[in-house]
């Protein structure tokens, strides 16, 4: 009956295996992210047992990437970077830096072209929000000073994620990737300046975004608060959520529709916009049932991806890798807090809050595959490492606590 239904059963199959492989994770005190993945690898066309539609999962996860990074721009704050930025934007930079440049000694080691290790490392180099704020809540420090440097370099790692997600498209044939099209008659006018066919497309997409981004600031910022307002004084609770719903996925498309950037920019800018209104709280909190069953969704598509044969065929690769996310990026934290003169204490909590890896990793090495950028066996290792590095995160918090109380 699931082959005649292949919407239907993949969401109920993905969001039943989800619910017990995340109760599975919760029981254990692991963060459900790992389950939800879990659940992607077994029903996932490299275990045997019901293989869900692929097709259908990859258009699920678009919408929870959406979703997702509707998420990331409503928790924006400008404020709260501004407040930590002489830590959070050179430690961020710093760690980005390296992580990425370890990614891409691994993927020159492996056999790959430059472009692949690029992606490949900047997969490694940014941590999961959902995982951090998740592991900062639980010990109550999203309020404390550590607690807003982690929020602040995470925030900076998420901005520099979505300039590195817009930038990827035009640059993938530089890269080593596919040629990503663009209209014949700009490319021609922009030939025609003297730029060669790299450089024409770089200018194309900046004056896409840069149009897409005056737009929201100029006239979304008015409009879109003007319409939860609007929404919100009907009374109707049901119409308000529908209107927040219908704000974040239309922005998306129609910012890939009309200017050419990803569902994930597009998503992003509505989230921001939307921040700034006063209604920006309910509307996270209304929305929140959904954003959470899509990005399950989306993790599970990931898990999807995942051929588990790497563990046996690519052991000492997939140890590298987490080397890079849990050893190399703590590292680097730690040793960049202590120089700025923060003690010990907060030096090994933002070294701890950033040894893992999650959403952003998995959006950037999959467009990278889908372009032809990098070989699937480096989603394989970014998944994987994202797996070792979520399940061993919790255990470094504890061994932080254990030292905490113990001094």
């Amino acid at each position: 009956m699931h082959h005649e239904t292949p919407l239907i059963s993949t969401i109920v199959v993905g969001l039943c295996l989800a619910f017990v492989f995340g109760l599975l994770a919760n029981r254990l005190k692991l963060p459900m992210i790992a389950g939800y993945l879990m659940a992607g690898v077994v029903i996932g066309p490299f275990t045997p047992g019901y293989v869900a539609n692929q097709e259908l999962a990859n258009e699920l996860a678009e919408l929870g990437v959406i979703l997702l990074m509707f998420g990331v721009g409503l928790h924006f704050s400008l404020q709260d970077l501004l407040a930590v930025r002489r830590i959070a934007i050179p430690g961020a930079l710093a760690q980005i830096s390296v992580a990425a440049a370890a990614g891409i000694g691994l993927g020159m080691a492996l056999g790959w072209g430059l472009g692949a290790g690029v992606i490949f490392g900047l997969s490694l180099s940014v941590a999961s929000t959902v995982v951090l704020l998740r592991a900062l809540q639980e010990r109550g420090m999203v309020k404390e000073p550590r607690g807003r440097i982690a929020v602040g370099w995470l925030i900076v790692e998420d901005l520099v994620m979505v300039v590195v997600l817009v930038l990827i498209p035009p640059l993938s044939s530089l890269l080593g990737g596919v040629t990503v099209p663009v209209e014949e008659g700009a490319a021609q006018e922009v030939a025609r300046l003297g730029f060669g066919p790299v450089a024409a497309t770089l200018m194309i997409t900046a004056v896409k975004v840069a149009g897409f981004v005056a737009l929201m600031l100029l006239v979304g910022r008015k409009v879109i608060p003007m319409v939860l307002h609007y929404t919100a004084h009907t009374g109707q609770r049901e119409l308000f959520r529908l209107g927040v719903l219908a704000i974040a996925l239309g922005v998306a498309f129609g910012s890939s529709a009309f200017f050419g950037v990803s569902f994930a920019l597009g998503a992003f800018f509505a989230g921001m916009v939307m921040a700034g209104s006063s209604l920006s709280a309910q509307a996270m909190k209304d929305t929140l049932p959904l954003r959470d069953a899509f990005a399950v969704l989306f993790f599970v598509s990931v898990g999807m991806l995942f051929d588990p044969t790497v563990i046996w065929t690519a052991p000492v690769a997939i140890l590298v890798t987490v080397g890079i996310i849990v050893g190399v990026k703590a590292a680097v934290a730690f040793g960049l807090m202590r120089a700025l003169g923060h003690d010990r204490a907060a030096a090994a909590t933002i070294a701890a809050s950033l040894a893992q890896i999650g959403e952003f990793s998995f959006i950037l090495i999959v467009m990278g595959v889908d372009l032809s950028i990098v070989p699937p066996e480096a989603r394989d290792l970014v998944v994987a490492g994202a797996l070792v590095s979520i399940l061993v995160n919790p255990l470094l918090f504890r061994l932080l606590d254990r030292k905490t109380q113990a001094a």
